[in-house]
Order: structure tokens, then C-alpha cells, then sequence
């Protein structure tokens, strides 16, 4: 008899293989005290375990193809550059010696300390972050208690499902390498490196699906559609029938899309759409010049500030800024100035002494940067003279008052000036942009579009600060629905304010990657989509085969006063299901 399982698909596709179970088990950490001659020797223990791991990663990297793009074995090399980082490093040495503990509880203090740093965090994205010191750290744990880190390395997996609490990046570009079929984890969930990267690899995947090895035996037959996020166990001969078609159809599909790098993105009434890529770090450029983006539409800037004990400096900045304006040879790129909270200190640096009990209502992001022009400036300077390289525009996230605007825009002619005052070169013309990412900020767009040159919607966000909800929170993520008639009446307020105004609006949430919702944007009116770089294909052929004229006024006529249920009638009637 079938079962019919449920997780968060994160990786869209169709697999149908056997079940191959990996169970690591829950790390039982031992404390105990050392006896003074034996501090130097559990440092040695915990340096060697160290080198093991940086060992076992290298090996993982190598056994990489050299054919495989530069962005997938850039997951490997961060741990292995995590590895050597100080707050991992030197933070548990100096708690063996100081309070005379082994390497195992001094790890795990430090990785408690950094796990807390990253929650507070209210970026989604930036909090997801922590599964990768999670990862590192476990790694470590594992040689410490001579426990197997990569314990599958070596077994046949081609073709089959995987099944674990939960994988590694290494994990996953290794067995990517075995020809897996796809995997389905109990943990983790749609932001974490390991999703982003079955994505890449286009790996089927489900996560966060709990308990799954409780119903589901090793060498089971199942289906994963790692759109839907189903799992069939033991399916029928007539529900395999219909999944096998679908396999096939996939891989068409996806032949297809090989051919749209270079073609623009128009619609069939000659509408042109600008497809953007976003990016975490400079490594990402060489991906979105591959798939034809037509810029950078969102360039995260946090990874200068993580994993380190200090905050970058002006030159380290605009060398990073620089590198990725040069690669992306006169084509825009949009840099988010910093949007990190301030309640704890961050690897070690801390912005400000002030703390508050709720990030996400807290100092963050431009409240913060505001707040903290030693912090500000030199980012402004940065990203001001990398400005003379190419094409470079500014956007503020976070952004609820008009006072924020205005304040920034002094302290950017403030720095401007001093540029001049050093004839260090920039755009004197830079374009200075908004992320709408709260309801308020959205309400307020009419008066934000009259102060700035362009808007951006920051989906994730406002659908989280509109609903109330945290979609990487398991008990309520159920309730993050893009769809919900308030979401899409802001959204259309900020559209309607960016013609309003004449200046371009553009959306950098994950909402904008998905094609089974561009025919809703583009009905109201979006032009300009920035999204993973590895969606871009697919959302391109989805606007490409797009008569907007059709449906446009219909979608702006329901948003207005649709139910939920007339919307999702609305979808489906406008995407033809």
C-alpha cells in the first residue's frame, strides 16, 4: 500500500529511485576536566582533528570535476576557508587552557555562541547562515569522537534517494558526483547552502521533511517531486506510469531552456523584461555572466562582515565592490548597503552597546547604519568609487521613514564631497534606491518614489512583516502564502508609485524566481525581476510564452477586491493549468 509523505520542496524535479538511509546519530558531547600536564596535549588533539577535516574537504574538492562550474566548488572552499578562521580556531584553544576542559566542550561552547549570533539575526538568508558553522563544527566533532564524517563516500549511490537528518554542502557535492537521484532531509529548510546548492547542481530535493525515516525503510521504492515537496512510497505500477512521463517531459523542458542564454526576455506582446541575477559573493559573477542575467539586481554585502573579528575597511571593501563592477563589464549591479542587526556583537564586532529584545522590530539594516556612520561611510566610500568602474546603484533596505531617506541622501553628498575634496573618481550621477520590504514602507511608496530613483521589493520580507509569520520557523511557515490578498495589494501600491513617479521598480524576493507566479507580476505590472541565478532560465521562458495584454486588467481588477480562493482561480486560469 502506498504512504504519502509531505516536506518544503526546494529543488524542483521528479526522482524515482530506492531509499538509501543515512543515520549519523545525535553526538552525545562528553565534558571532563584536565589535569595541567595534559592542557597542551588536548590543544594538540584539538589542532589535529583540525587538520583531519581540512584534510577530508580538500579530498571532497578534488574529487569535484574540473568541468563543474566555479560557484558549486565555492560551497566547499567556505568551509575549508571556515576552517581556518579564527572564531573556530583560536576561541576553543583559549578555552582549554583557561577553564581546563577538552576539546569537545570547549567546541561546543564556541559553536553555542555562534549559533546564538545568527539567530538573532532577522534576515532570513543571513540566519540560515548558521548552518554552515553547524556543519563545520559537526565535522570537527566527528574526528574529535572518531566518529565517520563522510561515511557514505565510498558506497554505490547512483540512482538512489538519500534520506538524512540532514546534509552537508560537502555531503552534497559528493554525492551529486555518485550520480544521486535526489534526497529528502528531516532538517533545514529552503534558504540553507545545502538547498541553494541542490538547486544549482538541480538536484531533486525535499527538506524539513520530520521523521521520514520512521516510515520509510532502507532500499524502499518512492517518488520525490521536489516542486510540490511530495514523497509516494511504494507507489503503484499507474502512479509510476504517470511520474515517468513526467520525468520525460522534465527533461525536455529543461533541453529547452539551454537555448534562451542569449535570447531576450520579451513577451509575446513585445513587452521587454529585465532579468536580473542576485548574488552573495563575488564568485557567484561567473554563473549569472553564464546564464545571459542581464545585471545584478541585488549584491548582498554581509559576507565582508562574517567570519571575521573586525569590520572591513574601506579598501577591503571596494576591492571586493571593484572586482564584481570590472567582471560584470558595464552592466548594472545594485549593492545593498549592510543589513545585519545590532543586538549582539557579530564575530566578534561589536557595532553598538545597545540591545534590544527583538531584532526584526530592532537596530538593523539602514536604522543601524544610520545610527553607526563609522560603520556607514566607509561603505558609502566603497561602493562610491567602485561607482567609476561601471554601472553601480545604492538601495537602502529596511527603509520606513521618509527621514531615512532624506539622512542618507546627506550622508552620501557628505561623502561625495570628500571624494571630490581627494579626486578620488565616482558617478556624480550614482542612482540611490529603497527596498520595500515592510507594509509601511509599501503604504508610503507614493512619497519614497519622489526621493529616490528606483524602488525594490523585497518579497521575502514583506510578506513575513504582512502576515506576521517566520517561513523558516516550522510550526508557522504553513502560513507564508505569497497569494494573500494584502501581499499583492501592497505590492501593486509600490508598482502603481513607480510609474507614479517614472522611476523603475524592481522585485528581489524569491517570489520573483518563480514562474508559476511571472504572469501575475507582469499583469501587474513588474518589468524588472531579479532572482537566483539559477532560476533565471526558467522564469525567462515563462515570460517569454507570456500575452500580458490578455490578462492584465483582469489580475489589477481582483487584486483589487479578489478573495483568496478568486485569486488562486485567477493564477490558475491566467498560467493555463
Amino acid at each position: 500500500m502506498s504512504l504519502a509523505l509531505n516536506g518544503i520542496g526546494v529543488s524542483r524535479g521528479i526522482a524515482i529511485g530506492k531509499v538509501h538511509l543515512i543515520q549519523r546519530g545525535k553526538l552525545e558531547i562528553p565534558e571532563y576536566a584536565l589535569a595541567p600536564k595534559a592542557i597542551e596535549a588536548e590543544v594538540e588533539r584539538f589542532t589535529k582533528a583540525l587538520q583531519t577535516s581540512k584534510q577530508q574537504l580538500q579530498a571532497i574538492r578534488r574529487r569535484i570535476p574540473s568541468n563543474t562550474p566555479t560557484d558549486i566548488a565555492a560551497f566547499i572552499d567556505t568551509h575549508l576557508l571556515m576552517l581556518d578562521d579564527a572564531m573556530l580556531r583560536d576561541e576553543p584553544i583559549r578555552m582549554i587552557r583557561s577553564d581546563a576542559r577538552n576539546a569537545e566542550w570547549a567546541l561546543k561552547g564556541q559553536r553555542d555562541a555562534l549559533v546564538a549570533i545568527f539567530d538573532q539575526m532577522d534576515d532570513p538568508y543571513l540566519r540560515t547562515r548558521k548552518d554552515d558553522v553547524e556543519h563545520v563544527i559537526s565535522r570537527i566533532m566527528r574526528t574529535l569522537l572518531s566518529h565517520e564524517s563522510d561515511s557514505s563516500d565510498e558506497e554505490d549511490l547512483q540512482g538512489a534517494i538519500i534520506i538524512a537528518d540532514d546534509l552537508t554542502p560537502a555531503d552534497t557535492v559528493l554525492m551529486q558526483s555518485m550520480e544521486i537521484a535526489a534526497f529528502i532531509t528531516e532538517s533545514g529548510g529552503p534558504l540553507s547552502h545545502t538547498a541553494i546548492l541542490a538547486r544549482s547542481l538541480q538536484i531533486p530535493a525535499i527538506v524539513g521533511c520530520h521523521n521520514a525515516s520512521r516510515y520509510i525503510l532502507d532500499g524502499d521504492q518512492i517518488i520525490i517531486d521536489g516542486k510540490q515537496g511530495a514523497i509516494i512510497v511504494d507507489p503503484d505500477a499507474r502512479t509510476l506510469k504517470h511520474y515517468r512521463k513526467q520525468q520525460r517531459e522534465q527533461k525536455r523542458f529543461q533541453a529547452g531552456l539551454a537555448k534562451l542564454k542569449q535570447k531576450p526576455a520579451i513577451t509575446l506582446d513585445g513587452r521587454k523584461i529585465t532579468l536580473l541575477a542576485n548574488a552573495e559573493l563575488p564568485e557567484d559573477i561567473r554563473l549569472i555572466k553564464r546564464i545571459g542575467a542581464d545585471g545584478i539586481g541585488l549584491f548582498r554585502t554581509e559576507f565582508l562582515y562574517m567570519n571575521r573579528s573586525d569590520t572591513p575597511n574601506e579598501e577591503q571593501q571596494f576591492e571586493a565592490y571593484h572586482s564584481v563592477v570590472k567582471a560584470m563589464k558595464g552592466q548594472p549591479v545594485t549593492i545593498r548597503t549592510l543589513d545585519l542587526g545590532a543586538d549582539k556583537e557579530v564575530d566578534g564586532c561589536h557595532f553598538t552597546k545597545r540591545l534590544c529584545s527583538n531584532p526584526a522590530l530592532g537596530l538593523r539594516a539602514i536604522r543601524l547604519c544610520l545610527n553607526e556612520p563609522g560603520l556607514f561611510r566607509p561603505q558609502l566610500r566603497a561602493i562610491l568609487r567602485a561607482s567609476a568602474s561601471g554601472a553601480v546603484r545604492i538601495m537602502l533596505p529596511m527603509i520606513s521613514t521618509l527621514q531615512e531617506v532624506i539622512q542618507t541622501r546627506q550622508l552620501i553628498e557628505q561623502v561625495k564631497k570628500e571624494l571630490r575634496d581627494e579626486q578620488l573618481p565616482f558617478d556624480e550621477q550614482i542612482a540611490i534606491g529603497g527596498m520595500i520590504e515592510i507594509p509601511a514602507a509599501a503604504l508610503s511608496a507614493h512619497n519614497f518614489a519622489k526621493h529616490l530613483d528606483f524602488l525594490s521589493i523585497g518579497t521575502n520580507d514583506l510578506i513575513q512583516y504582512t502576515l506576521a509569520i517566520d517561513r523558516i520557523d516550522d510550526s508557522v511557515n504553513y502560513l507564508y502564502d505569497p497569494l494573500h490578498p494584502a501581499v499583492l495589494r501592497l505590492i501593486q501600491l509600490t508598482l502603481q508609485a513607480g510609474r507614479g513617479a517614472k522611476i523603475p521598480v524592481s522585485m528581489c524576493g524569491e517570489m520573483a524566481s518563480d514562474p508559476h507566479y511571472a504572469r501575475l507580476l507582469l499583469g501587474l505590472g513588474l518589468t524588472e525581476f531579479s532572482m537566483q541565478p539559477s532560476a533565471l532560465l526558467e522564469q525567462k521562458q515563462a515570460i517569454n510564452s507570456a500575452n500580458v495584454i490578455q490578462f492584465e486588467a483582469k489580475v489589477n481588477r481582483r487584486i483589487q477586491r479578489g478573495s483568496p480562493e478568486q485569486i488562486e482561480r485567477l493564477l490558475t486560469e491566467i498560467n493555463g493549468d
